[in-house]
């Protein structure tokens, strides 16, 4: 389960984050690629936009339940 705690700093404030569990697997970023970008200095995910839409809000959820290592957190807000 993703932590709050452990974002990556490049998250933009909202629902969804990243976390420093991350492993650059690339599922979030073929998966909502709207929303998902990659640190290439740091070698991992991070969300560079929040959902705005509803199809953007499944994908992003997509991404959420198939990350592998659980990186992917939605606090809700």
């Amino acid at each position: 389960m993703a932590d709050p705690t452990q974002k990556q700093k490049e998250n933009v404030l909202g629902k969804y984050y990243v976390d420093s569990q991350c492993i650059d697997c690339d599922l979030c970023r073929e998966t909502a690629p709207a929303n998902f970008t990659r640190s290439d200095e740091g070698g991992y995910s991070y969300v560079y936009k929040q959902s705005s839409s509803p199809e953007e809000e499944k994908l992003c959820e997509e991404a959420m339940a198939g990350c592998p290592v659980e990186a992917i957190g939605n606090n809700g807000a």
